[in-house]
């Protein structure tokens, strides 16, 4: 792996930006596509809009990652120093007792701390309310002078670093700057490849808060074809099978036909992996994932697009740290291309009108 890749990935993935804090990833997105784009904009909720034109007025495809992570806002300052929060988006508390976090302040000061639980809490499974963040501050007024106040945002902290088997990769904020930066990979690579479609590349926000980003950029752009590039559940740790799906990091991307949020119409899912196959890219087929992902808001926009969601199998997703690999980003990079070439008017039409 080029050191020059492990780099961007530092960055994305180091960015601290939860739902409804965006703007240090997205202005990491927009300047690792700027002159690399035909255009680029933002919709009102903050989202970016990069586009891409291969064939004027052909069909507009929309790829879309998700800019912000899962963390946490702060609610309150104990006049011990001690700090409460809520989260921004999905965690089990239980991953958080103990795990080092960063406050960030409204100047962009990052501070550090670790996540504690109450007395009360020990011996059972935790509740958010039962937990605080411990700055090493006695009391409210140290708190207070760092600049940290209500309102605030906490992301995890964890070191990036390249795993034993060197294809291995821990970070934080996998789910999902991964996305974002195979998006942004897509979009640099298509400005120098024919295809014969209008395509945009989204970094949509707050995903983790029920893809709100997307839907109001789904409906700025009304795409005819949409593809969510997320995280998936990776399921190959002792005790991690799963009946309906089995995948395992460095297996290749996931496939996903159906989610709450999406049922991936049967030519899309047909076409994605026929194109998988000539290509010859392994893929791994997921008949059912819990939750969802951006493609939801893609599947209903306006008078409704075909979509799909092709996932990175990620251990440990919603937690202080995840785990994936590299060549697994690169066959994701490599899929979504191949689609994006093999799409044109004809072939969309075919795969909407069922």
């Amino acid at each position: 792996m080029e050191k020059y890749v492990l780099d961007r990935l530092k960055m994305f993935t180091n960015a601290a930006a939860p739902a409804g804090f965006e703007h240090e990833a997205r202005e990491l997105m927009e300047k690792y596509l700027v002159n690399q784009v035909d255009e680029m904009t933002r919709d009102n909720l903050g989202s970016v809009i990069t586009k891409t034109v291969g064939l004027e007025n052909g069909p507009r495809i929309m790829l879309t990652g998700h800019l912000d992570e899962v963390g946490f806002l702060i609610t309150q300052v104990d006049s011990d120093g001690f700090l409460r929060f809520v989260s921004l988006g999905g965690w089990n508390p239980a991953t958080l007792i103990m795990q080092q976090v960063e406050v960030v302040t409204s100047n962009g000061e990052r501070i550090h701390g670790i996540i504690g639980s109450s007395s009360k809490a020990r011996g059972k499974t935790p509740q958010i309310k039962d937990l605080y963040i411990d700055l090493g501050q006695t009391s409210k007024e140290q708190v207070e002078s760092t600049g940290i106040k209500i309102g605030d945002f906490a992301v995890p902290y964890c070191e990036f670093r390249q795993m034993g088997c060197g294809d291995t990769i821990l970070a934080k904020a996998w789910d999902n700057r991964i996305g974002i930066y195979v998006v942004s990979e897509v979009m640099r690579r298509l400005d120098s490849i024919k295809h014969k479609n209008v395509v945009y590349g989204v970094g949509a926000v707050q995903e983790e808060s029920g893809c709100k980003g997307s839907a109001t950029s789904s409906f700025k752009i009304n795409p005819d074809i949409g593809i969510a590039v997320d995280v998936e559940f990776a399921t190959d740790y002792p005790g991690g099978s799963e009946p309906a799906f089995n995948a395992k990091i460095g297996g290749g991307p996931a496939i996903t036909f159906m989610d709450q949020g999406t049922i991936c119409q049967p030519k899309l899912r047909d076409f994605v992996i026929e194109i998988a196959e000539k290509s010859k890219i392994d893929i791994q087929i997921n008949g059912y994932a819990g939750g969802g992902t951006d493609a939801k808001s893609m599947h209903t926009s306006r008078d409704g697009a075909p979509s799909i969601t092709i996932g990175i199998p990620m251990r440990y997703m919603h937690s202080n740290t995840g785990m994936l690999s590299y060549s697994d980003i690169e066959a994701t990079i490599k899929l979504v291309l191949n689609v994006v070439k093999k799409l044109d008017e004809e072939k969309v039409n075919e795969i909407t009108f069922i």
